[in-house]
């Protein structure tokens, strides 16, 4: 079975401006490719992203739209997608920029080639991946996936996945710990309840995130002490995480 299935999940296409208008504050970019055998051995194919955009894509009557983000953040939004759809090609997206600072600094990285990537934020749907197998060899087929955002990053990564091909188990300690109390703190701020329903969102939405980068974290080949905090830590919280990922699952 893939691993990840109920995880929040990220995946980079690089090359993936098309053009940018610095006059309108627009990109145009492609998000995904289809029919391309990836590094996790998934195969996207067209059609993979039409729910998600027919239920939260620009146009709809959601409230809660697939957002434009920088690293895969909540609280760094920077813009709005005008178009998502899907071509022959792949996940095709034309962004505006907001007048922010946040989006100031997109707009200056994006002009001085700074921002060269794009990044998807998802969640695999379980029944929609399938094994194929041809002459002795496989991938996952992906006929379906939740899209929760689009992100433009630097290297087509994060600071928590780089640690991962690094090696040292010091640098996987550090990474656990900051992530252990980046999650604290946004726990207390959900459990508090305060601000707008869009806050709230962003929060939850955060957690999740954070969740799953821990969950990779954890589920590298070594055991140190401070991975066993991180886990005590938890446990003395009393924090069900099997619970909120079924009320995050549920509601978005």
């Amino acid at each position: 079975m893939k691993r990840g299935l109920n995880q929040y999940t990220i995946k980079s296409f690089d090359n993936s401006i098309k053009d940018i208008s610095l006059g309108k504050r627009e990109v145009a970019m492609y998000l995904s490719k289809f029919d391309t055998i990836d590094s996790d051995n998934d195969m996207i194919v067209k059609g993979a992203f039409e729910k998600s955009i027919r239920e939260r894509g620009p146009g709809s009557d959601s409230n809660r739209n697939i957002a434009f983000l920088r690293y895969h953040d909540w609280q760094h939004q920077i813009g709005k997608f005008l178009t998502l759809e899907e071509d022959n090609n792949g996940l095709f997206a034309v962004a505006k920029l907001s007048t922010s600072t946040k989006g100031e600094d997109a707009l200056r990285d994006y002009e001085e080639g700074i921002i060269k990537e794009h990044s998807i934020g998802f969640q695999y749907m379980t029944d929609s991946v399938k094994w194929i197998e041809e002459n002795g060899k496989g991938y996952y087929r992906i006929d379906e996936v939740k899209l929760f955002e689009g992100s433009a990053v630097t290297f087509g990564a994060n600071e928590f996945t780089e640690v991962l091909s690094v090696g040292k188990s010091e640098d996987k300690e550090n990474a656990l710990e900051k992530l252990t109390k980046e999650i604290n703190v946004v726990t207390k701020a959900l459990i508090n309840g305060r601000g707008t329903d869009e806050r709230m969102y962003n929060l939850e939405m955060k957690l999740k995130y954070l969740n799953s980068r821990l969950v990779d974290l954890a589920t590298v080949n070594f055991a140190t002490p401070k991975a066993e905090a991180t886990k005590q830590i938890n446990n003395e919280q009393g924090f069900n995480w099997d619970e909120l990922n079924k009320l995050l699952n549920s509601k978005f």
